[in-house]
């Protein structure tokens, strides 16, 4: 080859470099250029779609593009987190989970990814306490007489479960092995149903997030023994805490975050968090969020940093408790 014509090409291949290098550039400096897709992998109306589409609201303004909740169902919600696992990272499908979706699946299921390693973390968004409830007209009053009334009544009390890893059943099967309880679990695929039942009689107890019931309880529908937090809930201070009704120690918080696939650029995490931080800012989010019962955490939660930090926490505190009861597929 002659040495003019190995110039050109050396020249052309640095000017293609070039040229990619600019496209990328241009690509992350205009994200997002498409609308983009939330993933809730619960049904309509459970506390990850009505906390994205709070969030979409203000997001897609922030962003200059729509955000499109959808919900993709099954599996304790871990269909949807697989698809976002495994979609391209991009930043344009986005997970919206809580310590169900993302914590207790990995537990429960076979899943074909790993949840630390192939999602790369957001934020940090909300969290609700979980209430330990009986239908209104349940004998027992509180937690000490039902401990005692089950003694005496082997598996006589009927307990709705979500999905086979439910955090209701998780933590009462977890409170049956110690204080030497057994529950009749009863399937439900979602919690309204057995919210419904609940109310109806046809079951006697549930464990629930506290802002799917805070009008049930406010009318008198059902009763509250304990909210499984060590502080009082706001919203219903007259229930006393797990530890205050005589099983201390028994803690859960119900809590949400966003995810993308792992291997996102930085500057696009970057941008979405930064929407997602001032939406939670924003004084009518603030309010929806505190109407559906939702705390927003702290700022200093709201970076990836902290949200990595407390999914790999709740994972190491969980998984063994799930495990050593052999909750698992059927």
């Amino acid at each position: 080859m002659k040495p003019v014509e190995h110039d050109v090409k050396a020249l052309s291949f640095v000017a293609l470099i070039f040229v990619a290098g600019a496209i990328a550039g241009a690509q992350a400096q205009t994200y997002p250029s498409r609308p983009i897709t939330l993933i809730a992998p619960t049904s309509p109306g459970g506390p990850p779609d009505t906390i994205g589409r709070i969030l979409a609201e203000h997001m897609k303004v922030t962003l200059g593009q729509p955000v499109i909740v959808e919900n993709v169902t099954g599996a304790g919600g871990s269909i949807g987190v697989t698809r976002v696992a495994r979609s391209a990272p991009d930043g344009y499908t986005v997970s919206i989970g809580h310590l169900n979706t993302h914590v207790f699946t990995g537990a429960v299921y076979n899943l074909s990814f790993d949840l630390l390693k192939d999602l790369a973390p957001v934020t940090m968004l909300t969290s609700a306490p979980m209430l330990f409830v009986a239908r209104k007209d349940f004998p027992p009053n509180n937690l000490k007489e039902l401990v005692a009334w089950m003694k005496e009544r082997p598996k006589g009390a009927t307990f709705g479960s979500v999905g086979l890893g439910s955090p209701g059943k998780v933590w009462a099967t977890d409170l049956g092995n110690k204080i030497g309880i057994e529950f009749q679990f009863v399937p439900y695929r979602g919690a309204a149903a057995s919210i419904q039942d609940l109310i109806a009689g046809q079951i006697d107890l549930a464990c629930v997030e506290a802002s799917n019931i805070m009008a049930h309880l406010h009318g008198g529908k059902m009763k509250a023994y304990a909210v499984l937090d060590k502080s009082r809930w706001s919203v219903a201070p007259e229930v006393p805490t797990i530890d205050e009704a005589g099983a201390p120690g028994f803690y859960m918080t119900f809590w949400h975050g966003l995810w993308v696939p792992s291997g996102t650029p930085p500057d696009v995490l970057a941008k979405l968090n930064a929407a997602a931080v001032d939406a939670l800012a924003d004084p009518q989010v603030r309010a929806r969020l505190a109407q559906a019962g939702q705390n927003i955490v702290p700022r200093e939660q709201q970076t990836p940093d902290a949200l990595v930090a407390h999914h790999k926490a709740e994972i190491e505190k969980w998984w063994p408790i799930i495990r050593a009861a052999g909750i698992k597929p059927e």
